[in-house]
């Protein structure tokens, strides 16, 4: 398999093309890329939810670089664009997705809503859809849970203003989320996810040709 080949492989694997309908809440996970927020906020105004749920600290990515978390950033973009601000919870300490869920449902059992809300729309990156979904599904296996992302091809998700979003680094990040599915289910942080043997050979294409930087190391 060529390189090019492998990399469309992957990227349209790690899409879950959930169909989304209305949820009782949007939980947000943060990130560097501001488009999440920007595509949580096109499903907010859709009325899929009532709820904007935005968790996220300082993440390997965004930690060094921005002053202020990703959730607190994420707000201020909901707000600009008209999201009510009763409408939005803010988890700002979580620095990895399992944190993510864990510090999310201390915020919401403190609102007396965990128990309430019983179906999620999950906004992540392109690249992190299918893991959102499994580390969803490992904290909270009695929800529901849809997962999207900003609505993009692969070429037009590397066109941005921020440095770390180009095809050289979004590639090295979605052979490491790939990674990251068997290697987590593993050490019981997801749920496990079949992996076809189409998959695992785009995989070892991309490793092969150096996409290596963001592998997790196993001892």
């Amino acid at each position: 398999m060529e390189a090019e080949s492998a990399i469309r492989t992957i990227w349209n694997f790690h899409h879950m093309e959930h169909e989304l309908v209305l949820a009782d809440a949007i939980l947000v996970l943060g990130s560097h890329d501001t488009r999440v927020a920007e595509r949580a906020v096109e499903i907010y105004q859709q009325g899929l939810g009532k709820w904007l749920i935005l968790s996220g600290g300082l993440g390997r990515l965004t930690e060094g670089i921005w002053q202020t978390s990703e959730a607190d950033l994420f707000r201020e973009i909901a707000l600009k664009q008209g999201v009510p601000d009763n409408n939005i919870l803010v988890e700002n300490r979580s620095t990895n997705s399992g944190e993510n869920f864990r510090f999310t449902e201390k915020l919401l059992r403190e609102r007396n809503l965990f128990d309430t809300l019983q179906s999620f729309i999950v906004v992540q990156k392109p690249y992190m859809e299918r893991r959102a979904y499994a580390t969803f599904k490992k904290h909270w296996p009695n929800k529901e849970c849809r997962v999207t992302s900003p609505q993009m091809i692969f070429e037009q998700y590397c066109e941005s203003s921020h440095p770390e979003i180009n095809q050289e680094a979004v590639v090295q990040l979605m052979v490491g989320d790939l990674q990251r599915l068997w290697v987590y289910a593993d050490q019981g942080f997801q749920i496990p996810i079949t992996i076809p043997d189409q998959i695992m050979v785009a995989y070892q294409t991309l490793v092969k040709a150096g996409y290596t930087q963001h592998l997790v190391h196993i001892l």
